[in-house]
């Protein structure tokens, strides 16, 4: 990255032979955007200063990118891997950026996060975003929440997607974190294994969080040593921005895990000790219970007994309830019941 900066903000326009034919207009899957004052505004072909959104791509998109912007297709690829590690890439005068960025799940009731990778490709004058999901932090910039980027300014629009992809982390940790909460008082009540995977869930989110956040810092650093960023204040000071805040989403996510696992831990020790007690009481009441049992057994035996009479039974059923009273008394001392 050091060899082949990042292109500059304003990037040369291209030369175009003049029996050149117009270029092809874009297939329907593929978004082409161009800022006009304050405004997104829809394009149809693709021109130096352009931002080209592409979501799920499949063989034609990518040929179609392939062929217009003169990259590699691998370049193109490299962000629909679910697995594809966050990283810096330049090859043939096209530069690879590829981040994680934090998505939003539903499992039942609760909201669960993971993170996905974002391609952004720098090539022709234009930048080329591509992911496999269109609600990411590139829905606020189509929607109108993020203002004052420009899409021909490609290294600052750049670096406010990952201002953005930052606050997100940091929107989410906030989310986790209040539904942790919210969890805890259920699960003091109810004590349930649904809370508890629950729980387990939201430290899964952490735990990608706290992943993703750790790559995108080695991939921030590297962006602070190109010569683009180094050359333009603005820029080194909303980088540095971007580096603080991804720093902050990291402690923040450290952290929640920390004490996420910690209570997940209590809990579990509270859940244990109570199945302990009622174990125990549940063994006294047995203990108690089989008294009568065994007297009862004793004189219903088929043979001469003593206590017999009129009041035997009363005798019989009064020497067992002393004896259970007597082993109530005992469990009762020695704190087993």
């Amino acid at each position: 990255i050091s060899a082949t900066p990042i292109p500059s903000h304003r990037p040369p326009a291209l030369v175009r032979a003049p029996s050149a034919a117009p270029p092809a207009p874009a297939p329907v899957e593929i978004t082409i955007y161009r800022s006009e004052g304050t405004e997104l505004v829809r394009e149809s072909s693709v021109a130096p200063g352009v931002w080209i959104n592409v979501v799920n791509p499949g063989p034609n998109e990518i040929a179609w990118l392939t062929e217009t912007l003169d990259v590699e297709v691998d370049l193109l690829r490299a962000a629909l891997d679910e697995e594809e590690r966050p990283r810096i890439e330049v090859e043939n005068g096209s530069t690879l950026i590829i981040v994680d960025v934090p998505a939003l799940a539903r499992d039942g009731s609760l909201d669960v996060y993971t993170t996905i990778p974002l391609g952004i490709v720098l090539a022709k004058g234009c930048v080329v975003t591509i992911c496999l999901r269109a609600d990411t932090v590139l829905q606020d910039f189509t929607s109108g929440r993020v203002k004052h980027f420009i899409t021909s300014y490609r290294t600052r629009f750049v670096l406010q997607i990952l201002h953005r992809s930052a606050t997100r982390y940091l929107q989410y940790l906030r989310s986790i974190d209040k539904a942790s909460h919210r969890i805890e008082q259920e699960l003091q009540s109810s004590m349930k294994n649904r809370e508890l995977i629950q729980l387990l869930k939201l430290e899964k989110s952490l735990v990608y969080f706290e992943t993703s956040l750790k790559s995108n810092e080695l991939v921030l650093e590297k962006l602070m040593r190109v010569e683009n960023v180094r050359s333009f204040p603005e820029d080194r000071e909303l980088l540095e921005d971007v580096i603080i805040e991804n720093k902050q989403a990291l402690e923040m996510a450290n952290i929640y895990s920390n004490i996420l696992s910690g209570t997940m831990d209590a809990f579990a020790s509270i859940i244990s000790n109570n199945l302990n007690i009622v174990m125990k009481v549940l063994t006294s009441v047995t203990i108690v219970m089989a008294i009568p049992t065994m007297v009862s057994s004793f004189f219903g035996m088929n043979v001469d007994l003593p206590l017999g009479g009129p009041w035997a039974f009363a005798t019989i059923f009064g020497l067992a309830a002393a004896a259970c009273a007597a082993a109530v008394l005992l469990l009762w001392r020695t704190r087993l019941l």
